[in-house]
């Protein structure tokens, strides 16, 4: 093997093994969850943690016991994906005016958008709380699918219209002379071209809305009550009961890890989507 071979075989190696550490230390708190989840409260709580114990059920049929599991989960699937297709389907003819009609203020607009993120969540709380309390939307599926949409809009604009700024305007123009309107445009020729990148849009959202704790945990109480909020009933001003708080956070997480395992493979193809010409 030549000297340069080695070199690369070793450049491989060194790349490999940081990969493998950032990969662990990225699922550490995932794996220590899990531990815990299986735990006796008194186990959980011992100094030093054992890493070696008989596993236990206790604190899942605990959970499982004292809430409707089902009713959280329902509604966080209702919730991000009523969220999530309507984000989509008004961000599709945004994304498509701006990558083959833009005018001097897209940037300008595009740069809005995304600043709007930069806002902490907690500064628009009390005007948000004091709109939902007097359109009678607290505690609501729809007020939650509105508040998540508006969150993540702006995200999914700027996915849609990189996606859709790579596919060459010969394409579009073509239509055009075959009659196409816009409707057949987006939804015969753009969403085939860029499939790979809308199904990532939509996988990211999903896992957006999910996750998303802050407006959840103040905008409902039982009825609209998602997974994140389903999380937050085990904690109390007595203290944080972490075996079962981490049986709650695992049974919250689990489904929408099955659906990120399932199509991991859709959601890189569709991230790297157009990067390479």
């Amino acid at each position: 093997m030549s000297k340069a071979s080695q070199q690369r075989a070793m450049r491989k190696l060194v790349f490999t093994l940081i990969g493998w550490v950032v990969g662990l230390l990225m699922a550490f708190p995932i794996l220590w969850m899990a531990l815990t989840a299986f735990k006796t409260e008194r186990q959980a709580v011992e100094t030093p943690p054992a890493l070696f114990f008989h596993p236990t059920l206790e604190s899942f049929a605990t959970v499982l016991a004292t809430t409707n599991y089902l009713r959280f989960v329902f509604n966080s699937v209702a919730i991000a994906g009523g969220a999530t297709l309507l984000s989509v389907a008004l961000a599709l003819p945004c994304a498509y005016a701006m990558a083959f009609h833009p005018s001097p203020r897209t940037k300008g607009i595009l740069m809005w958008m995304l600043s709007t993120k930069m806002m902490p969540a907690v500064g628009v709380l009390v005007p948000i709380y004091l709109l939902f309390r007097n359109l009678h939307l607290l505690d609501t599926r729809t007020g939650m699918i509105g508040i998540y949409t508006l969150m993540n809009l702006p995200i999914v604009i700027w996915m849609l219209y990189s996606f859709f700024r790579d596919v060459p305007h010969d394409i579009v123009e073509a239509g055009l002379l075959d009659g196409a309107n816009t409707r057949q445009q987006i939804l015969r020729l753009l969403l085939p071209l860029t499939a790979p990148g809308v199904a990532a849009t939509i996988l990211l959202n999903l896992v957006l809305c999910w996750n998303e704790a802050f407006w959840s945990i103040n905008l409902t109480a039982t009825n609209a009550a998602p997974l994140t909020a389903f999380i937050a009933t085990f904690s109390s001003p007595e203290g944080l009961f972490w075996a079962k708080l981490s049986a709650a956070s695992l049974l919250a997480v689990a489904p929408i890890m099955v659906v990120g395992l399932a199509t991991q493979r859709h959601l890189v193809s569709g991230l790297t989507f157009g990067a390479v010409k």
